[in-house]
């Protein structure tokens, strides 16, 4: 006999995966669906590091939604036995009237959260590697960190099969289709049907969202490790996370994890990707400029030569913030897309989100701000 699931999720990288911890929590059948193999580098959710932070400068809404996420994250390292959040702090370095110190400050006072102003000589003495250019008011916040990106997904994984979710590598998806009674989605390897989908895709979500009229934008990004030495990466508390907001782009990196390379990547810009399957993925010297440049101006301390280079995805969405709702054609599907480039710090919150979607048709975690109403026909409007 056929089984019939109750949910079926497509897309296991970081949202999708803590999608089926929480649904499996629940007690719900669940189906899993990932194209790739477990924790794979084709996507977003992958690579060593991702930032975790609460004075969230992008938008101070998502400040609630972000301590959730701390505390799930705690759920998740008891639950698994691995460690996956660490604690460094978070430098961020402006202009004040910049998007990021002054989102910043804006999220911590509204929200009462602790965010210190540093003066330059105050950075210079803290963190003698970093010089922060003139003009700039820097601001520090010590609850920010890291997370073990892989090994989150890993252990999303881990404690979802150990729930009684079933998750299935190397199966992409077809197609879907919903019905007066459930949906069917089919794959290269069968046909499944379930009551409720859930689509977390990533760079692969525009396909499958087609009939949205919503723009998702896939770029291809770069990070690079640069060799550095000294009191730089003589303790993993030495040097923190940090976030430069400069006149030519904007640049975040990590404290060093192998003691002898620090990782720099690049926040805005990106070559824009027709296909992620196809993607390419060999780095051209035009790819590490501007990180170059940024060492050479910020990190003088770095080497500018790269020990090794990794490529990644963004998926962007009109105004770069993430797009959560339930499809308004099909009241059994829920979708989660268009993170942005900075997303993955709030998975295990998203997941939530989305199996109360899924099963109660609403949430009571503070979403409204990203649901499809907030767009114009088009899918252009602001936030």
């Amino acid at each position: 006999m056929e089984r019939h699931w109750d949910v079926i999720v497509i897309g296991l990288g970081g949202m999708g995966s803590a999608t089926c911890v929480e649904l499996a929590r629940r007690g719900v059948r669940v189906l899993g669906l990932e194209q790739h193999a477990a924790a794979h580098d084709r996507g977003s959710s992958h690579g060593e590091t991702r930032i975790i932070r609460q004075c969230y400068f992008e938008h101070p809404d998502y400040v609630p939604l972000l301590l959730r996420a701390y505390e799930l994250w705690g759920r998740l390292e008891q639950d698994s036995g691995r460690r996956l959040y660490r604690q460094t702090g978070l430098l961020i370095s402006g202009t004040p009237d910049g998007e990021a110190v002054a989102g910043a400050r804006d999220a911590a006072r509204k929200h009462g959260l602790p965010l210190h102003d540093l003066s330059a000589p105050e950075v210079a003495r803290r963190f003698p590697w970093f010089r922060s250019p003139e003009g700039h008011s820097p601001v520090f916040e010590e609850r920010a960190g890291y997370l073990a990106v892989e090994e989150c997904v890993r252990a999303h994984w881990q404690v979802a099969r150990a729930a009684g979710a079933e998750l299935r590598e190397q199966e992409p998806v077809v197609d879907w289709q919903a019905t007066d009674s459930g949906v069917v989605v089919r794959t290269a390897q069968g046909t499944y049907k379930a009551d409720r989908l859930i689509i977390a895709a990533g760079a692969w979500s525009a396909p499958l969202l087609r009939d949205l009229d919503v723009t998702l934008r896939v770029v291809r990004k770069v990070s690079g490790w640069f060799p550095v030495s000294g009191s730089m990466v003589r303790s993993e508390s030495a040097c923190p996370t940090y976030y430069f907001e400069l006149d030519d782009g904007a640049f975040y990196g990590f404290p060093s994890l192998d003691g002898t390379t620090i990782k720099v990547a690049e926040h805005s810009g990106g070559e824009p990707v027709a296909d992620p399957a196809t993607v390419d993925r060999t780095v051209r010297p035009e790819d590490v400029a501007s990180l170059q440049r940024f060492l050479t101006r910020v990190v003088p301390e770095a080497a500018t030569t790269a020990t090794r280079t990794s490529v990644c995805l963004y998926t962007l969405s009109a105004d770069h913030h993430f797009v959560i709702d339930r499809h308004p054609a099909h009241s059994r599907v829920v979708f989660a897309a268009g993170f942005s480039g900075h997303g993955f710090k709030f998975c295990p919150v998203v997941g939530e989100v989305l199996a109360d979607l899924a099963l109660n048709g609403e949430t009571a975690l503070p979403i409204g701000f990203l649901g499809l109403s907030r767009f114009r026909s088009g899918g252009d409007a602001p936030l």
